[in-house]
């Protein structure tokens, strides 16, 4: 990068998995990996897209459950979806 370019402004992303309730973002990408869900990877990532969890959506956790914030409720765009938190894990909000 040259002196006269201008910063580029990178996000950070975290898993929803890790965020906790309030918490307001966008979704940046889907990442499945291994021990997040008893489904099969490709599985898992199907449904989270069939749910509403595709690149640019907006979302905020609602709810976190009373023992160790599991499930969550996780507003995505204008739908309520009730989530594991191993399964929030494959999604990277920022």
């Amino acid at each position: 990068m040259a002196d006269s370019d201008p910063p580029v402004n990178v996000q950070p992303s975290l898993p929803l998995g890790h965020a906790h309730r309030g918490f307001c973002g966008q979704i940046q990408a889907i990442h499945v990996g291994e021990g997040m869900s008893d489904l099969p990877l490709d599985e898992l990532e199907n449904r989270l897209i069939e749910l509403g969890f595709v690149e640019g959506a907006s979302v905020k956790i609602l709810h976190e459950g009373p023992f160790s914030g599991d499930p969550i409720a996780v507003r995505v765009n204008n739908a309520t979806i009730a989530l594991r938190r191993r399964e929030a894990m494959a999604i990277l909000v920022s």
